[in-house]
């Protein structure tokens, strides 16, 4: 009962602050089930796990990168310079801007669409705005929610992220065929092409996840985390070499992006799965009647929808699988599973910051958009249970 009053202090509070909900709904189950001595050497032993910090660092630089070449016009350069079809730019440019989360994301790529997708219903433009620029969660390496999971549920990154490739291609073909199938026309550009503002812009973004594939494979350090933090750090370098930002300029773009935020929501979730271990939780949610796709897909769908997130389910439900089997992993499989179900929600979600602004931006209505994404998620939560069914 107390683990189910957490869960609802975080789903809450989560609507305000991730970071404050995870936190709090944490040291309420910490106080009601370790008591105050308990909770705190928890506490200090998230803060001071080196792979822990490592990865906070790592996720509060990523939103700094996309904060530097948004406000340096990296991205407006770049997508300025995407001479390619219309039905492949209303894909890839919400794609290309959902690499690099920052707040209000879906605001950047809301005017490409709307500007590529002239003819296009509004309720359509919502879903493509949305779908396509959440669908590199699936498999991009510097994906804050990926790194996140990944390691909560002990599975090394890219490994992860080869079990979830199906879903991701999967999502692909589905978007594609539902929401560009029948676009029709094609984009008049104005400016001229510019190939250094292709590639610039390009090279930073890129550099980051092959710069740490790079590392992994040639010192095999022994903290990953360390490899991804080189990486992002020498991303970040090259997008203020490439920006030119101030003084100024960098601390406004800090104050913006708040890095700060991405970070305590890492500690945030050690924090709760340090004090879940080492309670008696485990055992006792160990004997529940949950089947696992009940706890993954459908659970998972649930807690999507219901938060609007991707960490807060993750970090509820790895947990528990892991508590139930008696895992200190969870299978690659399971974890594709649940994280694709997780997603599925996540993109429907109403209180999904995307999802809002997207329909203000267009001025249509959450039914509408419901209406527009009702069969491709209806479809891909099938396919879910089913490969649930089939692997697990």
């Amino acid at each position: 009962m107390l683990f189910l009053v957490s869960i609802v202090v975080i789903l809450v509070v989560s609507k305000k602050s991730l970071p404050i909900a995870l936190f709090t709904g944490t040291l309420f189950l910490g106080f009601t089930v370790l008591g105050l001595g308990q909770t705190i050497n928890q506490l200090g032993l998230t803060l001071t796990d080196s792979s822990v910090l490592l990865l906070a660092l790592v996720v509060g630089v990523i939103p700094l990168i996309g904060g530097v070449m948004e406000e340096t016009g990296q991205m407006e350069h770049l997508v300025k310079n995407l001479r390619i079809g219309k039905k492949p730019f209303l894909a890839f440019a919400p794609a290309l801007l959902g690499m690099l989360p920052m707040p209000g994301g879906a605001l950047m790529s809301a005017p490409l669409v709307k500007k590529a997708g002239r003819g296009v219903n509004a309720s359509l433009k919502v879903a493509i705005n949305v779908w396509f620029r959440h669908v590199m969660l699936l498999a991009y390496p510097l994906a804050p929610s990926l790194i996140a999971t990944a390691k909560i549920a002990g599975l090394g990154l890219y490994n992860a992220i080869l079990w979830l490739f199906p879903f991701f291609l999967f999502s692909l073909i589905v978007g594609c065929w539902f929401f560009l199938r029948k676009v029709t026309g094609r984009i008049d550009y104005t400016e001229q092409f510019s190939a250094k503002w292709l590639l610039v812009p390009l090279a930073v973004i890129l550099s980051a996840p092959l710069l740490d594939l790079l590392l992994r494979i040639l010192f095999r350090p022994v903290l990953t985390e360390t490899a991804t933090l080189v990486a992002v750090s020498l991303a970040l370098l090259l997008a203020l070499l490439v920006g030119k930002p101030g003084k100024a300029k960098i601390a406004w773009i800090t104050k913006k992006m708040k890095p700060w935020n991405f970070s305590l929501i890492i500690f945030g979730m050690f924090f709760f799965l340090f004090v879940f271990r080492s309670s008696s939780l485990p055992q006792s949610i160990a004997l529940l009647p949950l089947n696992t796709t009940m706890l993954l897909v459908l659970l998972g769908f649930f807690l999507g929808f219901a938060t609007g997130r991707i960490q807060v389910p993750a970090s509820i439900i790895i947990p528990v699988f892991l508590a139930k089997h008696a895992l200190k992993a969870m299978p690659p499989a399971g974890f594709a599973v649940m994280y694709f179900s997780i997603f599925l929600g996540y993109v429907a979600s109403p209180v999904h910051p995307c999802v809002s602004v997207s329909l203000e931006y267009f001025k249509t209505s959450l039914s509408s958009y419901l209406k527009s994404t009702a069969l491709p998620l209806a479809i891909a939560f099938a396919a879910c249970i089913g490969v649930s069914h089939l692997m697990l």
